[in-house]
């Protein structure tokens, strides 16, 4: 498996519609273009935009596959600590002092992470975090959780941790066939995320597929624990301040995870779901384009309304949102 080369896209490709438009003092003054598919409980596919089967890399909305197949190799997690292992945390105390434990457990340090050094994922903890004299180093890095988990693994299976994010490396050859399996598509291509984690690329229905068959995996598969401790601590998988935790925490049974480059997955609880990326990346439309999917999809809750706030402001007042366009 090696990563992909990127193909321009024909001259004729007609443009995605728009997702979500930024209107400053009335003025619509950017857009944000993707894809977006809705699928309803029994599977089918309830609404599309833009082309939902074409790849895109998930980025971090993968780590549910990548945490079951850690359990699937064997490693014994649940709870917080699974939580963890599927998370794009925000480099809260809690964070950091779990995936130190985890490591501790193991036999292994933060010296063992092959994450790039970074500030916390959340302003205000990495606003904290440089006050505090500190500077940027692999632990703080939003994925040093899955990254953990991934190295205890291999301790547990006799394999080698220094090669843990070759893609031929067995713990990462499972994680391929279990996003395969997941989305019900083969991968199409195979690069490399921000983290240094081989990274599968699968299609947005494969995706919405993929989350759906999470929380509606029998009881006791890695699937099912992988959702379970995601549900239970959603604070774990996100942070205190991230629109995945409020979602999970305020609608029972949801299982929401966002991933870089604009890319966003739920599944509710009885098997509808979602999935949409925007083209340019742009994640200030993150919240206003999942707050209307989440509408579409029949969710009625405060924190629906929470997500899609979207302000921008001049000098210091309100003169105008990003918002939906669908």
């Amino acid at each position: 498996m090696t990563a992909s080369a990127a193909q321009p896209a024909p001259a004729d490709t007609p443009a995605h519609p728009v997702l979500a438009e930024v209107v400053r003092s009335g003025f619509t003054e950017g857009r944000h273009r993707g894809s977006l598919v809705l699928l309803a409980a029994d599977g089918s596919v309830e609404r599309a935009l833009g082309d939902p089967a074409a790849p895109v890399f998930p980025r971090s909305s993968n780590k549910p596959m990548q945490a079951a197949a850690i359990l699937r190799a064997g490693l014994e997690l649940s709870g917080e600590r699974l939580a963890l292992a599927a998370a794009s945390h925000s480099g809260e105390g809690f964070h950091l002092a779990l995936v130190r434990r985890m490591l501790a457990e193991h036999g292994l340090t933060a010296a063992d992470l092959r994450t790039p050094p970074d500030l916390p994922l959340d302003p205000v903890e990495a606003e904290a975090y440089l006050a505090a004299g500190h500077v940027r180093e692999p632990l703080t890095m939003n994925c040093s959780g899955k990254h953990a988990a991934m190295l205890a693994v291999c301790v547990r299976n006799g394999w080698d941790t220094a090669t843990y994010l070759d893609p031929a490396h067995p713990l990462q050859r499972l994680v391929h066939q279990v996003v395969e399996e997941a989305a019900g598509e083969p991968v199409a291509a195979v690069g490399t995320d921000g983290c240094g984690a081989p990274l599968m690329a699968i299609g947005l229905v494969g995706l919405a597929r993929a989350f759906r068959s999470f929380v509606l995996a029998e009881p006791g598969t890695a699937e099912r624990r992988v959702a379970d401790a995601m549900r239970a601590h959603p604070e774990y998988v996100a942070g205190t301040r991230r629109p995945d935790t409020w979602l999970m925490r305020e609608v029972p049974g949801t299982l929401s995870k966002m991933g870089a480059e604009a890319v966003q997955a739920v599944a509710l609880a009885d098997g509808r779901a979602l999935a949409f990326k925007l083209d340019d990346g742009g994640t200030r439309a993150l919240g206003p384009v999942l707050a209307r999917a989440l509408e579409l999809l029949g969710v009625d809750s405060p924190v629906v309304a929470r997500i899609g706030a979207a302000p921008l402001l001049g000098g210091t007042a309100e003169v105008g949102a990003v918002r939906a366009a669908f």
